[in-house]
């Protein structure tokens, strides 16, 4: 009887402990634990010294050359001392590995582990120095470009709404809502006059989930997957967008905001047209990760129903209702 084929699969943790080993030269005593499956898995491979990360990128997310592209950037980063988790080459100084799953081709990556917490609730100093440190990553990266994506309003808000159209009744109104402030957004991007220095690489994903914490004001970042190129601005309105949902109360919000931003402009300065931007800028990167989450089912069938699709933009239209009161 023929094996059924898969579109997707978890990889065993001891033949992937065994592999990476013999990669890596990793003592023969390390172990391999599965972290969390998602549009990519990740796995943790430790022996008593040393913790490593194992990042298993699902078919057809992304290519070889995508890949090296984020792996470049990260080692860009690192060689100028700016605190990231960075790829480790093999044996051989391979920085990518190709595994045979069930379903086809899979590449691997394996990553220095981020030493620190995971901390939701940050305190203002905390928000400082994520804010210092985005800066110093956008200092390098102004005016550079990547062979990734662009992060401009057709992908970000219209290839997105097909991406959840295909889902979803466009007579929903949570689908209404999303086509009614998308052009919006799209003219408040073109309104401005973007330097070359206020557009550059991305990160697209800076939030407490993607960085390590170490007595308050040691910030390591980590999951470079979704960088691309685009107006920096869509990383400081992003990371303000997730603090907004963190802080219920909002003067604790505007309070930690605005030590972001202080931590940010001591690095790097926002004009006050970046800054007026942020509500639009946070907006259209939420509506780009529905997208995401439709383009990838297989991951996300699990809560992508009409109530969650009623959660997630109720949270844009929070956010963008909170920002046009405080105007």
């Amino acid at each position: 009887m023929s094996t059924f084929p898969v579109i997707a699969s978890i990889l065993s943790e001891t033949e992937l402990a065994q592999f990476i080993k013999e990669k890596y030269l990793l003592k023969e005593d390390s172990n391999c634990q599965l972290f969390r499956t998602g549009v990519n898995h990740t796995y943790f491979i430790s022996d008593n010294e040393k913790k490593y990360v194992v990042r298993i990128y699902c078919k057809n997310w992304r290519t070889k050359s995508e890949i090296q592209e984020e792996l470049q950037l990260l080692l860009m980063l690192k060689d100028n001392d700016l605190a990231v988790s960075y790829p480790l080459p093999d044996k051989n100084g391979n920085l990518i590995q190709e595994i045979n799953a069930p379903e086809g081709l899979r590449y691997a990556v394996l990553f220095t582990f981020a030493e620190g917490k995971k901390m939701r609730f940050m305190h203002d100093e905390t928000c400082f120095a994520i804010g210092e440190i985005m800066a110093k990553i956008h200092n390098l990266t102004a005016g550079k470009k990547i062979n990734r994506i662009d992060y401009n309003s057709e992908v970000l808000l219209d290839q997105a709404y097909d991406n959840i159209n295909s889902f979803f009744a466009e007579d929903l109104e949570e689908m209404q809502y999303i086509r009614k402030i998308s052009p919006q957004i799209t003219q408040k991007f073109n309104e401005i006059t973007w330097s070359e220095n206020q557009k550059g690489i991305v990160h697209l994903d800076i939030w407490y989930d993607n960085l390590s914490v170490n007595k308050e004001d040691e910030i390591i970042i980590f999951d470079f997957d979704n960088c691309g190129n685009g107006a920096l601005i869509l990383d400081v309105a992003y990371f303000c967008k997730q603090l907004f949902f963190i802080e219920s109360d909002k003067e604790e919000y505007e309070r930690k905001f605005q030590s972001f931003i202080n931590g940010y402009q001591q690095i790097r300065s926002l004009s006050d047209k970046e800054i007026k931007l942020i509500p639009e800028a946070g907006a259209s990167v939420f509506i780009f990760y529905i997208g995401v989450q439709a383009k990838r089912f297989d991951w996300s069938n699990i809560f992508f129903t009409e109530n969650y699709l009623k959660m997630f933009v109720g949270r844009i239209k929070n956010w963008m209702d909170y920002y046009e009161t405080e105007k």
